[in-house]
């Protein structure tokens, strides 16, 4: 059993997150290996909604200029709010495709509609992989009966394995509440290693619940989650193409709708959601590529929240910041001085910093002597540790969490297109 990071875990009331296998009633999955770009991997993935008129749908995706294919299919299919089903392909990313790829993305759509006895417009679309060459039909097509035949409730690991690129390890998390007497399951999984930075962090989150759950009420709520787990991680600072968090609501459960945002049924739904969300969140930065830290850099005394964030982002985006917790030094100057050029308004002499509860910090200047900095070393050896400035300026704070630079980050993306 595991938790949410603490930024989110202060607005969740023990909402227990599981990495285990799950099932999410109403809901099918499956993966198969269609040879697209790998071999002898599970590599097309398909989620579907068991009710022939699908499920309510949302979305939240990358900002960058350059997206993908599918994300522009996502989009457009999502004006609708409901969905019948997500198929994802890993290899090749149908991003900078031009005309062509969209094309490509809608025939995606049409060939798991006609298997799904669905128009392609209820089928979203997902791809992840090298950003440039076409996505090949052939290979999804010779796949598809397979991957319908297979579809059963209890294929989630074979969805999360099949979503990888460079990760390394399969990423789910799912929880289960009570909502007006009913078990509500909500359940996903997600990939992402590498080019990881709001907004959103290069990462797919899919998620389905059998909550019944009005359409702008759970986009909201979508939207929400995401701020506060995949829009506050960075690996590299890095915002991909295809960046995509769709999450579907198949009403299962048999809950009263959640029509009211802010009522306590709604807000529960929305801090369980935001909870799966912030524990795959973390285990996409726990697999940074050659990370061997996960890193809370918290920002408390801004000026304000946009101030806190700038700094927050501007430390754990840091390069030299970064090396210096792969190295294990505990080289107070470096995150400083990336909070000096954040941009923001700071007061030198007001600043504080801690590692984990070690100040190292005060006042303009470093603490002096052996001890300090022998326990400031013992808190970079963790696996985990906590960075804490504060700014002294006011009463906003940030949390960003972040991993280090290692030599296999170098290895990792020198040769990805190989």
């Amino acid at each position: 059993m595991t938790h949410a990071p603490a930024e989110v875990a202060k607005n969740i009331k023990n909402v227990a997150v599981s990495s285990q296998p799950f099932v999410v009633p109403g809901f099918q999955v499956s993966a198969v290996q269609s040879g697209m770009r790998y071999r002898n991997r599970l590599d097309l993935a398909l989620i579907v909604a068991e009710p022939q008129e699908g499920a309510v749908a949302a979305g939240v995706f990358t900002t960058n200029r350059f997206c993908a294919a599918p994300v522009e299919w996502c989009r457009r299919c999502l004006d609708s709010s409901r969905a019948k089903g997500i198929l994802v392909n890993a290899g090749i990313a149908n991003a900078c495709t031009g005309e062509e790829g969209f094309k490509r993305a809608g025939e995606m759509a049409r060939m798991a509609g006609e298997a799904l006895n669905a128009p392609p417009g209820d089928i979203l679309i997902s791809s992840t992989g090298v950003i440039g060459p076409q996505v090949l039909l052939e290979p999804v097509q010779k796949s598809m009966p397979a991957l319908v035949k297979g579809l059963r409730p209890d294929r989630w690991g074979a969805v999360a394995e099949a979503i990888m690129t460079t990760d390394t390890v399969p990423k789910l998390a799912s929880t289960r509440i009570q909502i007006g007497g009913r078990t509500v399951t909500i359940g996903g999984v997600a990939k992402g290693s590498g080019m990881i930075a709001p907004n959103m962090a290069t990462l797919l989150a899919f998620v389905c619940t059998d909550a019944a759950v009005d359409p702008q009420v759970l986009n909201y709520w979508v939207h929400w989650g995401a701020d506060r787990s995949f829009n506050s991680i960075t690996v590299d600072g890095d915002t991909s193409t295809n960046d995509t968090l769709l999450v579907l609501a198949g009403g299962h459960a048999g809950n009263a709708v959640l029509a009211d945002r802010m009522s306590p049924e709604s807000r529960l739904f929305g801090e369980a959601l935001s909870a799966v969300l912030s524990e795959l969140a973390k285990k996409i930065v726990l697999d940074g590529e050659g990370a061997t830290k996960f890193i809370e850099i918290l920002v408390t005394g801004a000026s304000d929240a946009a101030s806190a964030r700038s700094v927050a982002f501007t430390v754990a985006n840091s390069p030299l910041v970064k090396t210096a917790f792969f190295g294990e030094d505990a080289n107070w100057g470096r995150i400083v001085a990336a909070a000096g050029r954040a941009g923001v308004p700071l007061q030198p002499e007001k600043v504080t910093l801690f590692f984990d509860r070690v100040c190292v910090f005060k006042a303009g200047t470093p603490l002096t002597g052996s001890d300090i900095e022998e326990k400031a070393t013992a808190v970079f050896k963790q696996k985990e540790l906590r960075v804490h400035l504060d700014l002294g300026m006011g009463d906003s704070q940030f949390t960003a969490f972040t991993c280090d630079f290692s030599y296999d980050y170098v290895k990792i993306n020198a040769s990805y297109r190989s």
